[in-house]
């Protein structure tokens, strides 16, 4: 997964609660945009949009931007970042037996997950399903074991990326179509007709759709809120066909040989480049 990028009213506030609480780091800024991350790795894009107004509270698009830390520490030192500089933001915590999260909202409610993934060798899989589930995590507990002096101090520890984006769709039924008969992901999970659970390559999910808060919207008015999803293929032979398969289903695109930009059936913007 590549950066999300999101349409923000206050460029200042949302640069500080991403750069200051989630520890980010300010990669550029020109004008009203704001790239945030670690090291040369984009996790999260800021676009001042002033002009637009938040999205009415059912309707579809972003649920949340999932953030990977390189270890348990590393994970920690974040957690602890944001309990110090924005505790009010903090939404709930579980060991999804696959990962550890802890998940937030940030100043303009779009949601946010800050999580760590065991080793592959630990998940489960049953007829082509990963067992996940949603058990309690205390947040304290998982400071006291993991969080370090020296993190406290600077919580800047190795690289982070976005590991999954979840969704907030109208179905699941249209959401299976899109985004596995049509883009190619392999359904993972689903948890009855509410949430879809997609990934590439045997990852537990690169992207999720549920319709927990949205179910019935129809296709997103311009707002606040999300402003595209990225995804990063490995190779320009990748790009090629997932652009035969737009194509082929008669999903309007632009593809200028480097990057694939469409909509999914909720007018979610994605956009497919290449990691070369």
């Amino acid at each position: 997964m590549g950066a999300v990028t999101l349409l923000v009213a206050d460029l200042d506030a949302m640069t500080a609660y991403y750069r200051d609480a989630v520890t980010l780091r300010v990669l550029s800024a020109e004008g009203d945009r704001v790239v945030l991350g670690r090291g040369t790795t984009p996790v999260v894009i800021l676009q001042h949009s002033p002009e637009l107004r938040h999205a009415a509270p059912r309707a579809a698009g972003l649920f949340h931007t999932a953030i990977l830390f390189e270890t348990q520490a590393a994970l920690a030192a974040a957690l602890y970042s944001v309990a110090q500089r924005a505790p009010g933001t903090f939404t709930g915590s579980a060991d999804h037996l696959v990962s550890q999260a802890f998940y937030f909202t940030d100043p303009e409610g779009n949601g946010v997950e800050l999580y760590w993934d065991r080793d592959r060798t630990q998940w489960s899989w049953a007829h082509g399903r990963i067992e996940m589930d949603t058990l309690y995590l205390d947040p304290n507990a998982f400071l006291s074991e993991h969080l370090t002096e020296s993190a406290a101090e600077d919580p800047v520890i190795g690289g982070a990326t976005v590991g999954h984006v979840h969704l907030s769709v109208g179905d699941v039924t249209s959401a299976r179509e899109f985004y596995v008969q049509r883009l190619g992901f392999e359904t993972t999970a689903e948890l009855g007709g509410s949430a879809l659970f997609v990934s590439a390559g045997g990852y537990h999910h690169h992207m999720a759709m549920n319709t927990w808060n949205s179910a019935g919207a129809g296709r997103r008015s311009p707002a606040l809120g999300l402003g595209r999803v990225d995804i990063v293929l490995p190779t320009a032979d990748d790009l090629g066909s997932v652009a035969e398969r737009m194509t082929h289903f008669g999903v309007a695109a632009r593809d200028d040989g480097r990057t694939l930009a469409f909509e999914d059936p909720w007018a979610n913007a994605i956009r497919l480049t290449t990691a070369g």
